[in-house]
């Protein structure tokens, strides 16, 4: 998949400005889950994760209609491998350390997003920052974007029975300020900023990890070649994406349905057709 058009302006937008959005560089961030609590204060989104998952220190386990960034945290023995739930569970002794890698998860606002295709009121669109905002009062809760989503980021939020996601702070985006996740983080672990700026400072932070010994270090979602035309969101990893819930090759969920319909056309017109050649028969 290429794109060589600015989404916004593939929407409709006259002029927009840069596109904007998130580079995650995993390997600062401590945990400290500021991103999520002022995601929430800033957005009133309902509290979620106030009890023990049983997952480490991860109290909210995933995003969802009230957990708009993630916070993730993922515990390896030595040598990698999958996580494990403590040390006694993978036979790794109390004086040997655990590989500890934090991550801050959030809505990847794609280049080709299949929650926009899907949407049947139009309460889901794309702003002329190039991001996807949710209107709540345009949502009639029929959920389709939840399954159309290859990250499962979009939720029903119980109460209203509407769908809700990040909005990458699109209030404060037209007041010139950067989001509240990006404001509040201590380490600069989420940098906002226009997406080609972003991009380049993410391809030489890898360069400074891979000389520094970090072989695994890699970036996800910054290729525009891939199956949702890049992120408005993307990571620097440092470990496959599956260790870190995050599928390997995400496809846009919609990519089939314009030869869905083409097909549906055809086989319409047939139909027509035939129907036609009966009628006429019958009139003979």
């Amino acid at each position: 998949m290429s794109i060589s058009i600015d989404p916004a302006a593939r929407a409709g937008h006259l002029d927009p400005p840069p596109r904007v959005g998130f580079f995650t560089d995993t390997s600062v961030c401590i945990g400290c889950k500021a991103c999520e609590v002022a995601c929430k204060e800033w957005n009133a989104v309902p509290e979620d994760g106030l009890s023990l998952s049983g997952m480490s220190y991860d109290n909210t386990v995933g995003l969802g209609a009230s957990t708009w960034r993630h916070v993730a945290f993922i515990e390896q023995p030595p040598g990698g491998g999958s996580p494990p739930r403590t040390p006694k569970d993978e036979g790794v002794s109390p004086g040997e350390a655990l590989r500890w890698l934090m991550a801050s998860d959030v809505c990847k606002h794609c280049t080709e997003a299949a929650c926009l295709d899907v949407c049947p009121t139009g309460a889901l669109f794309r702003t002329e920052f190039g991001t996807v905002v949710v209107q709540d009062d345009v949502c009639n809760g029929c959920g389709y974007c939840v399954p159309a989503c290859p990250f499962g980021v979009i939720g029903r939020r119980e109460q209203d029975g509407q769908a809700h996601k990040c909005t990458l702070c699109y209030d404060r985006l037209g007041a010139g300020m950067e989001p509240a996740c990006a404001k509040a983080c201590p380490t600069d672990s989420i940098q906002f900023g226009p997406l080609d700026e972003l991009r380049e400072r993410a391809r030489l932070r890898v360069q400074d990890l891979h000389a520094a010994g970090q072989d695994q270090a890699r970036l996800y979602l910054n290729d525009q070649a891939d199956g949702i035309g890049g992120g408005g969101a993307f990571f620097l990893l440092l470990d496959e994406p599956e260790v870190y819930g995050l599928p390997p090759d995400p496809v846009v969920t919609t990519r089939d349905l314009p030869g869905m319909w083409r097909h549906v056309a055809l086989a319409a017109a047939g139909l027509v057709a035939t129907a036609v050649a009966l009628s006429l028969g019958r009139r003979r």
